[in-house]
Protein backbone atom coordinates (compact mmCIF):
# COMPACT_ATOMS: atom_id res chain seq x y z
CA UNK A 1 0.00 0.00 0.00
CA UNK A 2 1.14 3.18 -0.84
CA UNK A 3 2.14 6.17 1.89
CA UNK A 4 0.75 9.49 1.65
CA UNK A 5 3.71 11.70 0.15
CA UNK A 6 4.97 8.47 -2.09
CA UNK A 7 4.73 9.55 -6.26
CA UNK A 8 3.40 6.91 -8.08
CA UNK A 9 2.43 6.78 -11.89
CA UNK A 10 -1.28 5.70 -11.91
CA UNK A 11 -2.46 4.59 -15.13
CA UNK A 12 -1.71 6.68 -18.73
CA UNK A 13 -2.90 9.51 -16.05
CA UNK A 14 1.02 10.12 -15.56
CA UNK A 15 2.76 11.25 -11.86
CA UNK A 16 0.40 11.62 -9.14
CA UNK A 17 1.30 12.20 -5.69
CA UNK A 18 -0.56 10.22 -2.99
CA UNK A 19 -2.12 12.52 -0.58
CA UNK A 20 -3.59 10.66 1.72
CA UNK A 21 -5.37 6.66 2.23
CA UNK A 22 -8.97 6.23 3.69
CA UNK A 23 -12.52 6.97 2.99
CA UNK A 24 -13.24 9.51 0.54
CA UNK A 25 -15.74 12.09 1.40
CA UNK A 26 -18.47 10.98 -1.50
CA UNK A 27 -18.30 7.42 0.01
CA UNK A 28 -18.64 8.23 3.61
CA UNK A 29 -20.47 4.96 4.70
CA UNK A 30 -18.11 2.77 2.55
CA UNK A 31 -15.56 0.78 4.48
CA UNK A 32 -13.20 0.43 1.41
CA UNK A 33 -9.95 2.28 1.47
CA UNK A 34 -8.65 5.56 -1.46
CA UNK A 35 -6.11 6.69 -2.29
CA UNK A 36 -6.34 10.32 -2.40
CA UNK A 37 -4.40 11.44 -5.52
CA UNK A 38 -3.11 14.89 -6.97
CA UNK A 39 -1.26 14.38 -10.43
CA UNK A 40 1.87 16.44 -10.73
CA UNK A 41 0.26 18.54 -14.00
CA UNK A 42 -3.05 19.21 -12.76
CA UNK A 43 -5.08 20.90 -10.23
CA UNK A 44 -7.83 17.74 -10.06
CA UNK A 45 -8.33 15.27 -7.18
CA UNK A 46 -8.13 11.59 -7.91
CA UNK A 47 -10.29 9.18 -5.78
CA UNK A 48 -9.06 5.12 -6.90
CA UNK A 49 -9.78 2.03 -4.55
CA UNK A 50 -6.40 1.33 -2.79
CA UNK A 51 -7.23 -2.57 -4.70
CA UNK A 52 -8.14 -0.72 -8.53
CA UNK A 53 -7.10 -2.93 -11.15
CA UNK A 54 -5.86 0.45 -12.89
CA UNK A 55 -1.78 0.33 -13.34
CA UNK A 56 0.01 1.60 -10.62
CA UNK A 57 3.65 1.98 -9.70
CA UNK A 58 6.34 3.73 -7.72
CA UNK A 59 7.82 6.63 -9.63
CA UNK A 60 11.73 5.18 -10.76
CA UNK A 61 14.37 6.24 -8.56
CA UNK A 62 16.84 9.43 -9.12
CA UNK A 63 19.66 6.50 -10.19
CA UNK A 64 17.30 4.46 -12.41
CA UNK A 65 16.29 8.00 -13.95
CA UNK A 66 19.93 8.97 -14.85
CA UNK A 67 20.57 5.33 -15.98
CA UNK A 68 17.59 5.81 -18.42
CA UNK A 69 18.93 9.07 -19.58
CA UNK A 70 21.98 7.74 -20.23
CA UNK A 71 20.70 4.99 -22.34
CA UNK A 72 19.09 6.96 -24.12
CA UNK A 73 21.25 6.81 -27.38
CA UNK A 74 21.48 3.61 -27.48
CA UNK A 75 17.43 2.44 -27.47
CA UNK A 76 16.58 1.54 -31.38
CA UNK A 77 13.46 3.66 -33.26
CA UNK A 78 10.31 1.24 -33.49
CA UNK A 79 10.30 -0.85 -36.54
CA UNK A 80 6.27 -0.80 -36.85
CA UNK A 81 5.02 0.78 -39.74
CA UNK A 82 1.24 1.17 -40.96
CA UNK A 83 -0.95 3.15 -43.30
CA UNK A 84 -3.61 2.42 -40.78
CA UNK A 85 -4.85 5.27 -38.39
CA UNK A 86 -6.23 2.46 -36.30
CA UNK A 87 -3.50 0.18 -36.50
CA UNK A 88 -1.22 2.83 -35.41
CA UNK A 89 -3.06 4.48 -33.09
CA UNK A 90 -3.28 0.56 -30.84
CA UNK A 91 0.29 0.27 -31.50
CA UNK A 92 1.28 3.65 -29.82
CA UNK A 93 -1.52 2.78 -27.06
CA UNK A 94 -0.11 -0.31 -26.23
CA UNK A 95 4.03 1.48 -26.09
CA UNK A 96 2.00 3.96 -23.26
CA UNK A 97 -0.04 1.21 -21.45
CA UNK A 98 3.00 -0.36 -20.96
CA UNK A 99 4.60 2.01 -18.36
CA UNK A 100 7.80 1.41 -18.92
CA UNK A 101 9.98 4.78 -19.95
CA UNK A 102 12.31 2.70 -22.33
CA UNK A 103 9.32 2.07 -23.80
CA UNK A 104 8.17 6.01 -24.33
CA UNK A 105 11.65 6.83 -24.89
CA UNK A 106 10.98 4.44 -28.09
CA UNK A 107 8.12 5.89 -28.87
CA UNK A 108 9.33 9.32 -29.13
CA UNK A 109 12.63 8.57 -31.09
CA UNK A 110 10.44 6.93 -33.44
CA UNK A 111 8.33 9.84 -34.48
CA UNK A 112 11.28 12.14 -34.42
CA UNK A 113 13.11 10.27 -37.02
CA UNK A 114 9.78 9.60 -38.77
CA UNK A 115 9.78 13.51 -39.81
CA UNK A 116 13.38 13.80 -40.26
CA UNK A 117 12.99 11.02 -42.70
CA UNK A 118 12.81 12.47 -46.50
CA UNK A 119 10.87 15.20 -45.59
CA UNK A 120 7.65 12.66 -44.54
CA UNK A 121 5.19 14.52 -42.71
CA UNK A 122 4.73 13.00 -39.45
CA UNK A 123 0.54 12.43 -38.96
CA UNK A 124 -1.40 14.03 -36.63
CA UNK A 125 -1.55 10.25 -34.83
CA UNK A 126 2.14 10.07 -34.13
CA UNK A 127 2.34 13.89 -33.25
CA UNK A 128 -0.39 13.49 -30.47
CA UNK A 129 1.40 9.99 -29.21
CA UNK A 130 4.62 11.47 -29.03
CA UNK A 131 3.39 14.60 -27.41
CA UNK A 132 1.97 12.02 -24.57
CA UNK A 133 4.43 9.82 -24.60
CA UNK A 134 6.84 13.28 -23.89
CA UNK A 135 4.73 14.54 -20.97
CA UNK A 136 4.80 11.02 -19.44
CA UNK A 137 8.33 10.76 -19.63
CA UNK A 138 9.00 14.32 -18.49
CA UNK A 139 6.90 13.92 -15.52
CA UNK A 140 7.95 10.87 -14.25
CA UNK A 141 11.92 12.27 -15.06
CA UNK A 142 11.42 15.59 -13.60
CA UNK A 143 9.88 14.19 -9.97
CA UNK A 144 12.64 11.30 -10.19
CA UNK A 145 15.59 13.96 -10.57
CA UNK A 146 13.68 16.59 -8.16
CA UNK A 147 13.65 19.20 -11.18
CA UNK A 148 10.96 21.26 -12.97
CA UNK A 149 9.39 19.74 -16.14
CA UNK A 150 10.56 22.72 -17.87
CA UNK A 151 14.36 21.57 -17.31
CA UNK A 152 14.10 17.47 -18.38
CA UNK A 153 14.46 18.61 -22.00
CA UNK A 154 17.72 20.53 -21.53
CA UNK A 155 19.09 18.07 -18.55
CA UNK A 156 18.64 15.05 -21.18
CA UNK A 157 20.45 17.04 -24.08
CA UNK A 158 23.26 18.52 -21.08
CA UNK A 159 23.67 14.39 -20.33
CA UNK A 160 23.75 13.04 -23.72
CA UNK A 161 26.22 15.30 -24.98
CA UNK A 162 28.44 14.59 -21.83
CA UNK A 163 28.42 11.39 -22.71
CA UNK A 164 29.54 12.34 -26.49
CA UNK A 165 32.08 14.32 -25.24
CA UNK A 166 33.98 11.55 -22.90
Amino acid sequence: MYQAGEFIVYGTSGVCRVEGVGTPPFAAEEERLYYKLTPVSGTETIYIPTDSPVFTRPVITRAQAENLIASIPSIEEDSFTSHSARLSSEHYQAALQSHDCRDLVQLIKTVYARSKRGGRRVSQIDQRYRKRAEDLLHGELAVALGIPVSEVPPYIARVIAQKKTS
